[in-house]
């Protein structure tokens, strides 16, 4: 199937690892020059470097100066930005009763803060060129949170709450606005933790054994494992396409089936 992507441009924030990365890749592949975004300038552009019709911006997003240093760069550097994809974030740990005030707005400037400057940055151009994309990156937990990390899960719910609103405000302009909300990812960092977690339950050593046991002990859903990265970055690339016209102010979950045992 044809995208009809070639020749888009698309910000992928946080871009430089992980699931953002993964999505870069796949946008890339499908003919879209992609900016890579990260933190630090070097390992932002090793990335970019190795992706092609790949361009590197860098700053700290959860800070204005940091966020208006990114829109700038990227402006600079590209004719036009059709799709502005909001992955950066991160999930820290915290309790109901030991997280502070200081936590939890600590958390929103970088999941829920760093997507609004982005988008109200790119907003102008968006509007002027009368189509273009803006996807978050949720969780399943902003529907169905734990009572564990409550400040991450709101900040999710905030970005799931934010998408319905900003559809809203671009109605007829061609600009849609959607949310990708995953259920647990086979990342290296939870790879390791549960083959810690195997040795300690019995579960076996290969990642076959392990997963089962960890989607029964922890993620029961019908697909019976848990998402690639690829999963992730396949619907993605597929809501920034023309195919996806239709698809505005939604929160779609990415999780095999889970929440609907719940």
């Amino acid at each position: 199937m044809d995208l009809m992507l070639s020749g888009k441009t698309a910000l992928i924030s946080g871009s430089h690892r992980g699931t953002g990365e993964t999505i870069a890749r796949t946008l890339a592949a499908e003919g879209t020059t992609v900016v890579i975004h990260g933190k630090e300038e070097a390992d932002t552009q090793a990335v970019a470097d190795d992706i092609p019709n790949a361009i590197a911006v860098w700053g700290n997003i959860s800070t204005e100066d940091g966020a208006a240093q990114v829109i700038e760069q990227t402006l600079a550097r590209v004719k036009k930005l059709d799709v502005l994809i909001n992955n950066y974030g991160t999930a820290d740990a915290g309790f109901w009763e030991k997280s502070t005030a200081q936590d939890w707005a600590s958390i929103y400037e970088k999941n829920v803060l760093s997507a609004v400057r982005l988008i109200n940055g790119f907003l102008p151009t968006l509007r002027h060129q009368g189509w273009g994309r803006i996807i978050q990156l949720g969780t399943i937990g902003s529907t169905q949170p734990n009572s564990r990390m409550p400040h991450y899960y709101a900040s999710k719910g905030a970005l799931a709450n934010l998408t319905v609103s900003l559809c809203k405000e671009l109605k007829n302009t061609g600009v849609s606005v959607n949310t990708v909300s995953p259920g647990l990812i086979k990342t290296e960092e939870l790879v390791a933790y549960y083959h810690y977690r195997a040795s300690k339950k019995g579960w076996g050593e290969n990642w076959e054994d392990i997963e089962k046991a960890a989607v029964k002990h922890d993620f029961p859903n019908p697909a019976g494992r848990l998402a690639e990265r690829s999963d992730i970055a396949d619907l993605v690339t597929f809501l920034c396409s023309p195919k996806a016209d239709y698809i505005n102010g939604q929160n779609i979950c990415v999780d095999g089936g889970a929440l609907g045992l719940v």
